[in-house]
């Protein structure tokens, strides 16, 4: 009963087109905010639920969802859901929010937290991820209308991203819970301008470089009049202090460091 339940929660990625969306999904025919204003996923420890975490078959395909605090990191193809399923249950037996930063994930832990980085604009979001899908080839996560909206991938339906998941350690550090670490974030900044096409050209050019290296894609930030090229969510000064040297030394262009409370 369980295993049927997941898969008919996860149908949005596997019925049927009819039209430009699956089934009758879509955007909702009111919007009632400003979706890009609307704040990610605040990251907390929960447990992992006791039920949704099973392995289960979807499509004659067996999943085995992940029951470990462990990395995860994968690039593909992320889709989104709509009307209709806002309203209905979750995997995670929660109800369903498009206007929350939510996500549906094969098999990361049900509740957990990713990061989510549309890789043409280097926009991220962080989703808390409630549900299971998508199980159609190629694709890695199904987000929430609002997290396509803020990522810019509503309109196009799908986008290529990166999804990094939060492990209680990436937590805690943003939290602020270990010893020495600062509230709020730091990140390096690579680029200041008052125009957001300067601002992303500058994130164009030094990506591929930082991806080769292994070290996290570069973002955009709007900060009043500012456009800020800006790399990394580190916990304290002194590890945003390490990742300026190294972008120095990888990029050979200045950089900066910047806090956001």
């Amino acid at each position: 009963m369980l295993l049927a339940a997941v898969v008919l929660l996860s149908a949005c990625s596997t019925a049927p087109r009819r039209g430009a969306f699956y089934q009758d999904d879509g955007p909702p025919d009111q919007v009632p905010l400003d979706l890009t204003q609307v704040p990610d996923a605040q990251p907390r420890i929960e447990p992992f639920h006791p039920y949704a975490n099973r392995p289960y078959q979807a499509l004659g395909r067996w999943y085995t969802p992940m029951t470990e605090d462990r990395p995860y990191r994968a690039r593909g193809l992320a889709s989104w859901y709509g009307r209709q399923f806002h309203g209905a249950r979750t995997a995670s037996g929660e109800i369903y929010d498009m206007f929350a930063m939510t996500a549906a994930h094969p098999t990361l832990p049900i509740p957990s937290y990713a990061r989510v980085t549309n890789l043409s604009t280097g926009t991220t979001v962080v989703v808390r991820v409630n549900d299971r899908g998508p199980f159609k080839d190629g694709r890695i996560i199904d987000l929430s209308y609002a997290a396509a909206v803020k990522l810019g991938l509503a309109g196009a339906g799908t986008g290529l991203v990166e999804v990094e998941r939060l492990t209680f350690a990436d937590i805690r550090a943003l939290q602020g819970e270990a010893a020495g670490l600062a509230d709020g974030r730091w990140s390096v900044q690579v680029g200041a301008f008052s125009e957001e096409a300067r601002a992303q050209a500058l994130r164009e050019q030094v990506a591929p470089a930082l991806a080769l290296a292994g070290r996290p894609l570069p973002r955009v930030e709007r900060d009043a009049s500012i456009f800020r090229v800006l790399v990394g969510i580190l916990p304290d000064r002194s590890a945003a202090q390490q990742l300026a040297r190294e972008l120095q030394q990888l990029l050979q262009i200045e950089t900066a460091l910047h806090f956001r409370p």
